[in-house]
Order: structure tokens, then sequence, then C-alpha cells
């Protein structure tokens, strides 16, 4: 007899419970979080998601206590900041790194001065100051910029004094608001490997706060959707993108979606003709772990031609949608066909003429 093994639950860095957060306006309260619950495990990527005014950036601020929840609790390794007295405090951001969107940089000072600045403000010893802003000057790849000004360099550049600055105190924890918002694609793609690699060598938890799915995909173990102040699903990034299980998930990813071709949808029939012969197949896979299996797309026959789509890789699974045109004449069901095509779903879009 056999016994499956425990299963083991990673351990909680940063535990948030029930946690609410009501401002007073004009028109009365405005509840910006409401019954947020869940846990951001040691050593993650765990990116948080929604449109804008959905309460990413308060439910961020909460966790180095910039905000204060006014319901439930933030437990950051067991220690609720809004319980720290001003010592607590100071000693808890120490620990908690932040990087923001426009960089925060003085502009009168150099690039070594906005980094040192913490540290001096901390009464670090000049010797050890030098030493420890050489060492994130490295890090960030900015040795050769030291004494420059803000004025002096790029979006991405600016963006890794950010990084450098939050990473002076040696935090446990980095919290990104977002922190590519303002950067084109490719200098995105810069700072999200400069993120990777920092995330590998010092096992920091990083918490991202953006509105941009493409991000989640690149660099996030789990991601959580926030709309309206509320959690919408939580879940591994390959899962929630395979899977979406909520209205305001699907819309978020709705961009990165391969959506039927416009001269495809313009021929589609709802039934089969001798005009339209053939049906139009969209096969898609949610969490394939060893991709898919060319043999399994035989069944459809030797006249089947794919016409659309693709496959991501995406955390070890294969996830994405094939769109396959095949003779209509003798189809089997959708389901037999999904079952023989180890597809997580398969759906008949319509019928079309020969391509």
């Amino acid at each position: 007899m056999t016994t499956n093994p425990p299963q083991v639950r990673l351990a909680a860095h940063i535990a948030f419970e029930g946690v609410g957060k009501s401002f007073a306006s004009a028109e009365g309260q405005v509840h910006a979080l409401q019954d947020v619950s869940f846990d951001i495990r040691h050593g993650e990527i765990f990116g948080i998601i929604g449109r804008s005014g959905a309460g990413k950036s308060t439910l961020l601020r909460t966790i180095n206590a910039l905000e204060l929840a006014t319901e439930g609790s933030v437990r950051v390794q067991d220690v609720n900041p809004a319980e720290l007295d001003e010592d607590g405090l100071v000693a808890l951001r120490r620990r908690i790194g932040m990087i923001f969107q426009h960089f925060n940089l003085l502009s009168a000072k150099t690039v070594r001065e906005n980094i040192a600045l913490p540290l001096r403000i901390s009464g670090a010893r000049p010797g050890q100051i030098y030493h420890r802003v050489n060492e994130l000057l490295a890090l960030v790849g900015l040795l050769d910029k030291a004494d420059k000004y803000p004025a002096q360099l790029s979006g991405g550049q600016k963006q890794r004094v950010g990084i450098a600055r939050a990473l002076v105190h040696s935090p446990q924890v980095l919290l990104c608001d977002e922190a590519t918002s303002a950067l084109d694609p490719e200098t995105t793609q810069s700072i999200l490997g400069l993120l990777r690699d920092i995330h590998r060598r010092l096992g920091l938890t990083i918490v991202m706060i953006t509105h941009d799915m493409t991000v989640i995909r690149a660099i996030c173990d789990r991601v959580m959707v926030l709309d309206q102040g509320r959690v919408q699903e939580i879940g591994d990034v390959w899962k929630v993108f395979g899977s979406p299980s909520s209205a305001g998930t699907r819309a978020l990813l709705q961009p990165l979606q391969q959506g039927l071709p416009i001269e495809l949808a313009a021929q589609l029939q709802k039934a089969p003709s001798e005009l339209a012969p053939r049906a139009l197949l969209g096969i898609r896979y949610e969490g394939q772990q060893q991709g898919v299996a060319l043999q399994a797309l035989k069944v459809l026959g030797d006249d089947a031609q794919l016409l659309h789509g693709g496959l991501d890789r995406l955390r070890g699974h294969s996830l994405g949608q094939i769109v396959v045109s095949v003779p209509a004449a003798g189809l089997p069901g959708a389901d037999l066909l999904r079952i023989a095509t180890g597809a997580d779903q398969l759906e008949i879009l319509g019928y079309v003429g020969n391509h």
C-alpha cells in the first residue's frame, strides 16, 4: 500500500487577512479595498494586476505602512506594521525596498549620491557607504554612470538607479509600483531581466503591481487579479493565463489573445454547404506539461490545414490555441475530437470554403 507524501505548504512572507481600506471624500466613503485575503510566499515573484483605480497601489503601500488598513490586518513575517512604533516602522521599512514608476530621483544629486542617500540618513560610515554603493552600481550595471546626474540618463538607467537605491539596506522584500509603466517595450524587458537576475542572486520576495499582463507573464510566479478593491482570482501564472475564471481577468488577457483573423471570420458560416465544405476548429491547450504531441493531431486526417494560432511556453506549461481547417464530411463531435487531440478545449468555430 502506497501513501501520498504530505503536501508542503510554503510559508507566507506577507499575509493579508480581511484587509479593507476606506477614504473619506466629498461623495462619502470610498472603499479602495474590501475584504482582501491572500498570502505571498517567501522568495516568490508575486504579481498584482488590475485596471486603473482597482486599488493596486493602495494594497501595495499597506505592506510598508505607507497606507494603513481600516479593516483587517497585514502581516510581514508575522509582524503587523500598524502595531509598530516609529522606530519599529523605520526598521521594517529598511527590510522592504520600493521602486516607483517615475523613479523619484533627486535631480541635483549624482547617481552615487542618490543611491547613498538612505545610508547617509541612517548614519552609515563613509567607507561603508562607498563600498555598498559600488556593489549596487555593479549589480545594476551602472559603474560608469556613478558621477552622472539624472538628467543625463535614459529612462531605463534612471530605473536602475531606483532599483539600486531600493536595495541599499539589503531588504528581504522588494515592492515594485508600476516599475516599467514609463518605459518603452525594449527597456521594459531589460528591467524585467535585471529584476529576475536580482531575484536569482539575492532570493528576495518581489511584489509587483501592474496593469500589463505581459509583465506578469514575463516574470511572475503567481498573480492576483484585483478589481474594484476585491480579489477576483489568484493562482499560478500559467493557470490564470490558461484558464481565467473571472470576467475581469479575461478582459485583461484579451490583448494577448490570438483572435481569429478578420478575413477568416468574415467567411464563417454556421453550417456546412457546397461553398463551405470545411470545418474550422479552435483547439485550445491550457497547461500541457509535455507540450502538444503532433501524433495526436493526426486524428484530424491528412487533409487538415493549420491556418492560425500558436503555443506559448510559460513556467514549464504549453498554453495557446491553434485553428485548423478539416473536411466537414464525417467530422466527429467536438467532444470526441477534444479527447483524441489531447486538447483542453475544442470548438467548431464554423464552416468555410477551401483554402
